[in-house]
């Protein structure tokens, strides 16, 4: 890597906000020994001190060049109905306790131009973003609770289908949206909530966009053509962003960039499948693998990211793209890019192969704040 082009990265990143699309860093918290997700004082974590079990905490936000993160206020799919409100909610109090403990360095934001601010005073803005339609029980008070509460975006699935959308990675059920998953849509335009496209299936992806009278984003996804993964988003949906608005933000997760781990992970859930495990459930997939006596994993590096990125903005266009690393929401990163302190290193790979300065600022930030201020337009027209 040419320093020379890390250092410039370093220096864009403070000129332009880097907004990152989904980290779970909550979630992760509360899977640390001894925290307590019921205390008011942050958990009883530092976040000004290094976390070596995590991949994020503040110097490394500061590091990495971050002016403004969505943090993932995520339930996991073996917790429905009352139990995912329950989860949701908290999750939520738990990122706005995190923001009144750290003042100096974070700040919760609403909106495109408060979260512009914020980075001006040298804040991290911050925003919630729901992963998983089933945490709103498929109430429409719900998910305007949620948004009083700070959300901006909702996934509207994770892992498993929900009763009024498919996911990528279930059994098609639906077909894509119910007249209640466009109703959800309508609402999230309504109200100025981002619909988030990541984790559904393609035919959701293709209803939503048909449904949707804002900007839609994919907070954390690759390219399908790219790396054959059904997480990822086909080139026709891809196309279509330049029409909605919209905005993929590529992922760095290993298992959505490169096609030797997708054959590795089809092993690896063909042996959860045999032992009984659900592949889907992120935490009996970490279990499983500790004990694995599987082959090795491939390696996975910052070319496969730069690919994805490179081929999004071939097909939808260089103001349709962003990132969204799904840091401490995964076991492990490419290398290069271990920890959020690692940002400057992927720009530093872009600004090498030619790209401009405006077009990093495009794909770092800028993207994904005009998309934010159109969904707020759409839902001020009423």
């Amino acid at each position: 890597m040419d320093n020379g082009d890390f250092e410039h990265a370093r220096t864009l990143l403070k000129a332009t906000p880097l907004v990152d699309g989904h980290n779970d860093l909550p979630w992760a918290l509360r899977t640390l020994p001894g925290v307590d997700p019921s205390r008011s004082d942050g958990f009883g974590v530092d976040l000004r001190q290094a976390q070596p079990d995590l991949h994020t905490d503040l110097g490394r936000l500061r590091a990495g060049g971050v002016g403004m993160q969505f943090w993932s206020v995520y339930v996991p799919c073996r917790l429905t109905g009352d139990a995912a409100v329950t989860a949701v909610v908290q999750q939520c109090e738990l990122v706005h306790t995190l923001a009144a403990r750290y003042p100096e360095h974070l700040r919760i934001v609403s909106t495109a131009a408060e979260a512009r601010a914020a980075f001006a005073d040298g804040r991290i803005a911050s925003m919630l973003g729901a992963e998983g339609g089933h945490s709103i029980n498929s109430s429409l008070g719900v998910l305007r609770a949620l948004y009083r509460l700070g959300v901006r975006y909702m996934t509207l699935t994770h892992n498993e289908n929900v009763p009024w959308a498919d996911s990528a990675t279930d059994e098609p059920a639906v077909g894509g949206l119910t007249d209640f998953g466009r109703e959800v849509v309508a609402e999230m335009n309504r109200i100025g909530m981002l619909v988030d496209l990541s984790h559904v299936a393609a035919t959701t992806m293709r209803d939503a966009l048909d449904a949707s009278t804002a900007p839609v984003i994919f907070s954390h996804s690759s390219c399908r053509a790219v790396t054959d993964h059904p997480r990822n988003v086909p080139d026709d949906v891809l196309s279509r962003l330049a029409g909605n608005g919209g905005v993929c933000m590529v992922t760095f997760v290993p298992y959505f960039v490169s096609d030797s781990l997708v054959e590795w992970d089809k092993g690896l859930r063909d042996a959860m499948a045999a032992a009984g495990a659900d592949h889907r459930d992120a935490d009996q997939r970490q279990r499983f693998m500790d004990g694995w006596s599987g082959p090795a994993q491939p390696t996975v590096g910052i070319a496969e990211v730069v690919a994805h990125v490179e081929h999004a903005r071939e097909v939808a266009g260089i103001d349709h793209i962003g990132l969204g690393g799904d840091y401490d929401g995964v076991g492990f990163l490419p290398q290069g890019l271990e920890d959020v302190s690692r940002y400057p290193a992927l720009f530093s790979a872009l600004l090498e192969r030619g790209w401009s300065e405006q077009d990093c600022a495009k794909l770092a930030g800028e993207n994904v704040l005009r998309v934010l201020a159109a969904a707020e337009e759409v839902a001020a027209a009423g």
